[in-house]
């Protein structure tokens, strides 16, 4: 498979108390790809590994095939990049910091930037500063489409966006996609939202990457089940891996079960061991998302 992201071993300790430890991510080219956690978890500190902004302390990082930092301005001519904070000078206009953005793009696209300035609805001689949040969400977007990427890195582009912000922006970006086959990475903690565009998702905690795969295994493969009573069966003993168990309560009287790596075969496999699996319940991405940070926390806990 051909990889628009590349992270091999990465590791960078930025202090004594997070790490990013060795980190393997491979983003495939024509993706939409979601990369989630919890706030400080190791997003940001990823994307801005990715846009040479630190050096890893070892491991290697490749973006559309180039390494970096060493081919960065290569590298980053093919990449458009909305930063979690705007980063432009607020005193300027729009049309002037547009001027001076494209300056650094060969394939600045005039007529695309001033068809998505009128998409979305930005007022060309309006100062930066006098902009509110939602504007100026449109226009780091308009600076990231407007060069015609092969790759877009989004880190949390929607966060504190009311909806219909949200939606004008996100709206853009899969029109961008579907018309010129980019590859999207999206860093956010709104589950639901990445839900509907994603293809791939990847889910890092504490710096560790915790999982990556197409986002229909995901959801496929981490179900709760209940059964009629308590399974009489070790961990060792099933083919997928248990991430929390309740036992019946006063509340309840079935047991239930989440796991990870389900697939239909294993009802057959349960029952010709005599446990009666009463249901199969699907969740949701924000479910699974929650259920197997935690199964992985109590890991960490339990060494």
């Amino acid at each position: 498979m051909n990889y628009a992201i590349e992270f091999d071993g990465v590791h960078w300790k930025p202090g004594k108390d997070f790490a990013l430890s060795d980190l393997n991510l491979q983003v495939p080219r024509g993706s939409i790809y979601g990369f989630l956690g919890p706030n400080g978890s190791g997003k940001t500190s990823s994307i801005r590994l990715m846009m040479g902004m630190m050096r890893p302390d070892r491991g290697e990082i490749r973006i559309l095939g180039g390494r970096v930092p060493r081919e960065l301005p290569r590298v980053l001519q093919r990449v458009g990049y909305m930063p979690e904070r705007p980063h432009v000078f607020d005193q300027l206009t729009v049309k002037e910091v547009l001027d001076f953005h494209r300056s650094f793009y060969p394939d600045w696209d005039r007529h695309w930037a001033a068809e998505l300035l009128d998409r979305l609805e930005l007022p060309p001689h309006r100062a930066v500063k006098r902009m509110s949040k939602g504007q100026a969400g449109k226009l780091m977007m308009l600076m990231a489409l407007a060069a015609r990427p092969q790759l877009l890195i989004l880190d949390e582009p929607t966060d504190g966006l009311d909806p219909v912000v949200r939606r004008d922006i996100m709206t853009t970006v899969l029109d961008y996609v579907a018309e010129a086959g980019a590859t999207v990475f999206v860093s956010s903690h709104l589950v639901h939202e990445l839900e509907r565009i994603c293809d791939w998702v990847g889910v890092v905690d504490d710096g560790r990457l915790v999982a990556e795969m197409p986002i229909n295994d995901f959801k496929n493969r981490i179900k709760r089940l209940r059964f009629e009573q308590a399974p009489r069966i070790t961990e060792e003993e099933v083919p997928f891996e248990l991430l929390q168990r309740l036992p019946a309560n006063g509340v309840t009287t079935f047991e239930t079960w989440t796991v990870h790596g389900w697939d239909p075969s294993h009802r057959h496999h349960l029952e010709s061991r005599g446990i009666h699996l009463r249901e199969v319940i699907d969740l949701d991405l924000e479910e699974g998302f929650v259920e197997l940070l935690r199964a992985q926390r109590a890991a960490r806990e339990d060494r």
